[in-house]
């Protein structure tokens, strides 16, 4: 395909991203307070508040890691300063950044106190914001870039067009060479051998099965009823009264493409192609996922209406209920309810959505991105200790 071009911005490492964030990154939550503060005094920085790093262990340890160093590492941010209590982990976060090559500063609160740190912070991210302003877009392709798709509050609005039309662009960006992500393990069950019949090859369809075999053994190990959250209120409210229905409709958003390969959560894909990854269906925590691996820019399909955003990369987000699409106008980019009343067919409504990544991609601010929705949701296995 051609014409598949932007103006984004690329990094030391060779990464591309489509927007340009100077990052204040708290280790922990109790240094939320330093970078929510400097956030507010430097005009053009981000912050990424969370409740986590404390007493974390094991895998849940690696996870949170993996999150962190990969919120800090996603191509849409240009500088990093990694802010926390403990200077250990400070400096793991850090150092993790620093192999993408992008500027990166350390700071700890221990034995410094919060009014100091704010003003050593405030003062590196001032110097970050003129170094970042004067970084310049330059042209790049879909293939430079990570994307992700996923759906959400769905019904079955989402089966039989918004997650069709998903599919189109996901098959029309891996014919240019791009990167897609994917993911939500319990919410396959019913179509999951479908998943793993798309993977090319044996090892990568074992790790998919030995992947979604843990996570719904761990499920009805403990013994709940999952109607309710599989499918959820919202989806038996819409009309999907099984995860099967759900689960059918949920893997329409990646057409008829084959699947290169098992990511665990926050990995960042080690080629191109099209990734499924271990994923909870919860929205926020799923885009935070996607984003530490390196998306940047997700399309987000809704029946019900979903108001999710992240704040490391823009959400597009497409719904064809019309009813959603009447009352929660302002958190969508497009409406494809034409589609469900077949005024408009799915190829048509994919180009139309293809145009609008290419556009996003180009700069053009999302409805998440003007209503303010930066939802950072990093995921937690186990207990603190």
């Amino acid at each position: 395909m051609s014409g598949c071009t932007f103006n984004g911005y690329r990094r030391p490492d060779g990464t591309v991203g489509v927007r340009n964030h100077i990052l204040l990154l708290p280790v922990d939550g109790i240094s939320n307070r330093v970078a929510q503060n400097v956030s507010h005094i430097i005009k053009g920085t981000l912050d990424l508040k969370h409740p986590y790093g404390d007493l974390q262990f094991g895998q849940d340890l690696e996870l949170f890691f993996r999150i962190m160093i990969g919120a800090g590492s996603n191509p849409n941010v240009a500088a990093v300063i990694v802010i926390g209590s403990e200077p250990i982990w400070v400096d793991r976060i850090a150092s993790g950044i620093e192999a993408t090559g992008k500027p990166v500063a350390r700071f700890s609160i221990r034995h410094v106190g919060d009014l100091a740190t704010i003003e050593q912070v405030a003062r590196k991210a001032q110097e970050f914001v003129y170094c970042a302003s004067e970084i310049k877009a330059q042209e790049a392709s879909l293939s430079d870039i990570i994307l992700s798709a996923k759906c959400t509050e769905s019904d079955p609005t989402n089966g039989v067009a918004a997650n069709p039309i998903m599919g189109k662009v996901v098959e029309r960006a891996l014919a240019t060479g791009s990167t897609v992500l994917f993911g939500e393990t319990s919410e396959l069950t019913g179509a999951e051998h479908l998943i793993a019949n798309r993977i090319k090859t044996r090892d990568q369809q074992e790790k998919f099965w030995r992947i979604y075999n843990e996570y719904v053994g761990f499920i009805a190990n403990q013994k709940a009823d999952l109607l309710g959250s599989q499918p959820s209120q919202s989806n038996i409210l819409g009309g999907l009264t099984t995860i099967e229905e759900k689960a059918f409709g949920n893997i329409a958003k990646i057409g008829r493409a084959s699947i290169d390969g098992v990511l665990e959560s926050a990995d960042a894909p080690p080629g191109k192609g099209l990734w499924f990854m271990n994923t909870s269906s919860a929205a926020a925590e799923v885009l935070t996922l996607f984003a530490a691996a390196g998306s940047v820019l997700c399309m987000v399909a809704t029946g019900q209406g979903n108001i999710i955003g992240n704040p490391l990369m823009p959400v597009i987000k497409l719904t064809a209920n019309p009813q959603t699409a009447t009352t929660m106008a302002e958190h969508f980019d497009l409406d494809f309810s034409a589609v469900l009343s077949q005024q408009m067919p799915i190829d048509p409504a994919g180009d139309v959505l293809m145009d609008m990544v290419l556009r996003v991609a180009d700069g053009r601010v999302t409805a998440a991105e003007v209503l303010n929705h930066n939802e950072f949701v990093p995921v937690k296995l186990f207990r603190s200790a």
